[in-house]
């Protein structure tokens, strides 16, 4: 596509598996096709509203083109869910997520009324609703996946599939070699779901999963929230060795580039007070805590946390999910003031990220924010505890540089299931992370430039900007043909 030229007429759908980390990205991606001149309809249930409302009427109040939201319903009741449970991170159980993926898997035949109605040109689907795949074909539509992660996790989610690196491996081997990788890759057999422990009762999980590896290869293509000068030899890898079609368009959340597109993403407005305490701090002297949207941990590995960040002798802004307070140190909050602020609940990332006070951010590795954590310029602190983020740190610290792992060793979706981290290794990387050490400066450099990447690749000419264009068009001549 040339530079600066518009879509006028692509009629696109997007629709997003029901949690934060989908919903919040896949906006962003609408928001990049539709400034482009398509014609955009973002599918969700009701109670996802409040997370996406105030971003898209911000959008749609300042650009030349729209988007409209549209409504499906959710059926919380016939999974015994309670009324307004719809999204991933507003469940209090596993047992409530499995009936959450139950009611995700009812929402086919309304997805099927919507195409009818719409008629949408394609549809960019969430790599969780696998289904759609075959309701769009059904239809005629061309279904896209938005892949949540990047090239390095399906790359080495691959070569594990393909290669079976596990098998055969003696059972005194704690550590395992991903093959034909461009990159030695070490990991250890711990870091790794086990199908074999897999609790019977996780079935409709399990079901999903195989479709997800069943339709991929046939759906049209897949959309990445990546850019090629960051993993350029994944991005090869995968269309070459995996021979799948793909196009990078990251990162999707650079399209938030005011204020209030940072501060109101979510949902949620709460940047007052965090930023007051940021403004009174140094210049790149704060960690920034933050484990996501969906991961607990027990009252025990909490403590330690609280420790480990007060001895390391840096200010901290740390956002808990847990609301209880039982975990708090006694003491602790009077030997804090003024040196760390706990935050509860949502918090705007983005511009707590790309505030000048902040030097480093503690993550769970989580695509999304590693991304920003990459796009604000900062080393990392790896701490991933389930899905693909175990392979999302082996690309932080082994190809990227830019981080430094904790220590976390386990997979484990259950807080129970995943062995303390301990105070003392938790200084320690942190002391790391945030020193002037030779290694400390130069990670920090390599960050920074990865930051200036990024945004080149979103504007205009740049690589991801270019990708975005390449497909539209194709959708555009695919369109073209059909008439």
């Amino acid at each position: 596509m040339p530079r600066g030229s518009t879509v006028q007429s692509l009629n696109v759908l997007f629709f997003p598996f029901l949690a934060p980390g989908h919903i919040l990205p896949m906006v962003d991606l609408a928001k990049l096709f539709a400034a482009r001149g398509a014609v955009v309809t973002f599918l969700t249930t009701p109670a996802n509203s409040v997370l996406i409302q105030p971003t898209i009427d911000r959008f749609n109040s300042s650009a030349t083109s729209s988007i409209r939201l549209h409504f499906i319903p959710f059926p919380f009741a016939a999974v015994g869910l309670p009324e307004g449970c719809e999204n991933m991170s507003s469940l209090a159980s596993f047992t409530e997520t499995q009936k959450l993926v139950k009611a995700v898997a009812l929402l086919r035949h309304p997805f099927d009324l919507v195409l009818k109605e719409l008629r949408p040109d394609c549809v960019v689907t969430d790599v969780f609703l696998p289904w759609t795949y075959e309701v769009a074909t059904e239809n005629g539509i061309p279904r896209i996946i938005f892949e949540g992660s990047n090239f390095f996790a399906s790359c080495a989610m691959d070569s594990i599939e393909r290669y079976k690196p596990l098998e055969g491996l003696p059972p005194e081997s704690e550590t395992f070699v991903l093959p034909a990788l461009p990159h030695h890759i070490e990991m250890l057999r711990s870091q790794v779901s086990d199908p074999s422990q897999i609790n019977s009762s996780m079935t409709d999980m399990i079901e999903m999963i195989k479709l997800v590896k069943e339709v991929g290869p046939k759906s049209y293509g897949l959309v990445v929230n990546s850019f090629y000068e960051m993993e350029k030899d994944y991005v090869e890898y995968y269309k070459k060795a995996m021979g799948r079609k793909a196009w990078h368009v990251g990162p999707v959340a650079l399209c938030n580039q005011e204020e209030a597109d940072k501060s109101e993403r979510g949902g949620e407005n709460r940047k007052d007070r965090v930023l007051k305490w940021l403004n009174g701090r140094k210049r790149g002297s704060v960690v920034y805590v933050c484990f996501g949207s969906l991961c607990d941990f027990t009252a025990a590995q909490l403590t330690e946390m609280a420790y480990g960040l007060e001895f390391s002798g840096h200010p901290f802004v740390w956002v808990v999910r847990n609301m209880s307070d039982e975990w708090i140190p006694e003491g602790y909050e009077e030997r804090i003031e003024g040196k760390g602020l706990i935050f509860h609940g949502w918090a705007p990332q983005l511009l707590i990220l790309n505030h000048e006070a902040v030097g480093g951010f503690i993550t769970h590795c989580g695509w999304n924010s590693s991304l920003e954590g990459i796009t604000a310029g900062l080393p990392l602190v790896t701490w991933p505890l389930f899905a693909e983020q175990f392979f999302n740190e082996r690309l932080i610290v082994d190809v990227l540089r830019i981080g430094v792992a904790v220590g976390s060793k386990v997979f484990g979706f259950r807080p129970e299931d995943r062995p303390i981290v301990n105070a003392s290794a938790l200084e320690a990387t942190v002391r790391s992370v945030m020193g002037e050490g030779e290694d400390a400066v130069e990670r920090r450099r390599r960050a920074r430039e990865l930051k200036e990447l990024a945004r080149k690749a979103m504007e205009e000419g740049g690589s991801s900007y270019n990708d975005l264009g390449i497909l539209m068009q194709e959708l555009m001549e695919r369109k073209a043909q059909s008439f």
